[in-house]
């Protein structure tokens, strides 16, 4: 009797005509959902062509030392730079990608290594191109980061060129309750909205899958996901902070959707909430009438803000 062949040696890699045929059984069981890789380059949406009207975008990403833009570094940044029409939202064509370590003069916390994989010796010696993200920053109009208001802090203090262009936050500036998903990490976005997956907590690994995710559609809503985030960064926002707030109000403020801060920012102490500025008026009286029945609905301060100062140290 002829020995027959391990599996693994019999198992020969599949074509792509293969592969496609594979996942379109498996999908149709409906027992099955199957992840690809996120490969911009092999994607037909970036249509390569130059639009006569395109402006520049980046998507960014940053790893660090800690979560304190004050004392932390920046050790790995990643942007990837893209063409987008402005008046129809679609992304033509990726222009330009960086990727670089800066060492932080000190050890990495075990943490952070354990997080994102980068060691000491990794980054030893290491420096960002100061010159090219600099570039980088003056021929955008638009910044992108899935938690806009953690990397912004960071890329400002190193470069002060990125606080002169709009942000946008791919996290807390699409209706994700509206559309049921949960969790917000940028992973399972892109498994909930494209069947996607990253090579996560890696800087240009996740620039690139914040790209990737705004070439999908909202699941519910249907909008192109980068169509819907370029109509909501360019609101004006209002920052909306109930100072002085009874205590007894505060499960009813909490419910409403304001958080609490403690003023260790800088900020006032009390509870706030960012609104749409054109809501501004109707939420004030919903204060005056709910919550300073006693008529202290002066004590609510207000910061009005636009795509230029959100997520940066000013709106803290």
């Amino acid at each position: 009797m002829k020995k027959r062949k391990p599996l693994e040696e019999r198992m020969q890699p599949m074509n792509v005509l293969e592969a496609e045929i594979a996942i379109t059984a498996l999908h149709a069981t409906g027992d099955y959902t199957v992840l690809r890789k996120l490969r911009l380059d092999r994607d037909s949406r970036l249509t390569q062509r130059k639009g006569k009207e395109a402006k520049i975008g980046l998507c960014l990403d940053t790893e660090t030392t800690g979560l304190n833009h004050t004392s932390d570094k920046i050790i790995e940044l990643g942007i990837l730079a893209f063409e987008y029409d402005p008046a129809t939202a679609e992304i033509l064509r990726i222009t330009e990608r960086y990727n670089g370590f800066e060492d932080p003069g000190r050890p990495l916390p075990e943490e952070i290594t354990g997080i994102t994989g980068i060691t000491d010796e990794m980054i030893a010696g290491q420096a960002f191109d100061d010159d090219r993200i600099k570039s980088l920053a003056e021929a955008a109009t638009l910044v992108i980061a899935h938690n806009a208001a953690f990397d912004r802090k960071f890329v400002e203090d190193r470069y002060p060129a990125f606080a002169a262009v709009p942000w946008a936050c791919t996290l807390s500036q699409i209706d994700w309750g509206r559309e049921r998903i949960a969790p917000r990490t940028l992973e399972y976005l892109l498994h909930k909205c494209g069947g996607l997956y990253i090579n996560a907590h890696r800087a240009l690994d996740d620039a690139e899958g914040v790209l990737g995710l705004l070439l999908e559609r909202l699941p519910i809503a249907g909008e192109p996901i980068f169509k819907e985030l370029l109509a909501r960064c360019g609101e004006a926002t209002s920052r909306i902070c109930a100072v002085g707030a009874p205590f007894a109000h505060k499960d009813t403020l909490k419910e409403r959707g304001y958080r609490w801060s403690d003023g260790s920012n800088g900020g006032n102490k009390g509870w706030w909430i960012n609104v749409p500025h054109h809501l501004e008026r109707a939420e004030l009286a919903y204060l005056a009438e709910e919550i300073y029945p006693g008529g202290a609905a002066e004590k609510v301060e207000i910061t009005r803000t636009d795509a230029y100062g959100r997520f940066s140290v000013r709106d803290a």
